[in-house]
């Protein structure tokens, strides 16, 4: 990026680099998580719900690509290494040793929960500081939001499926 690009951001643009890969380091994950997840889940409703995965696994993706560029655009450097993901990471990632729809569905829609908690402190952090960054974290934070109503209406149908609700 140019140093005038630079020079708007309101605030100390190590802390915000530091954070913007935080959060490529969880988007690769939810990535990951989301695409083995629908690779492996079982029981009713497996094939909407693995379809739903496959179609937060791509968003996901983007959401990477839109931070790593715009880590770039402020001088720094995309987090490099997969090693990495783990030590950055703000929400983790957990393993599926499950594969029953639930438990799929509940991993994923924690994964969802500290994004929102994530995008929404980003939000706050560049507001009327960094315009261009908040609009990306805006854009960003509806769709995750959006995956976990998508999840829990998943869930939802289930419990209905069930007798429930």
């Amino acid at each position: 990026m140019g140093t005038k690009g630079i020079e708007i951001v309101g605030m100390d643009v190590n802390k915000l680099l530091e954070m913007l890969n935080k959060a490529l380091a969880d988007e690769w994950l939810a990535y990951y998580q989301y695409w083995v997840g629908a690779r492996v889940v079982k029981g009713p409703m497996r094939e909407l719900t693995a379809e739903e995965l496959e179609e937060h696994a791509e968003e996901e993706l983007e959401h990477a690509e839109k931070l790593a560029e715009r880590i770039i655009q402020l001088g720094g450097t995309p987090v490099l290494s997969p090693d990495e993901w783990s030590k950055l990471t703000n929400c983790g990632y957990e393993v599926p040793k499950d594969p029953h729809v639930e438990k799929i569905l509940d991993q994923n829609i924690k994964g969802e929960q500290c994004a929102i908690d994530v995008y929404n402190k980003l939000a706050e952090l560049t507001r009327g500081t960094d315009q261009i960054t908040f609009g990306m974290i805006m854009s960003i934070l509806k769709d995750e939001v959006k995956h976990e109503e998508d999840l829990q209406a998943i869930v939802e149908d289930l419990e209905i499926m069930k007798g429930g609700k």
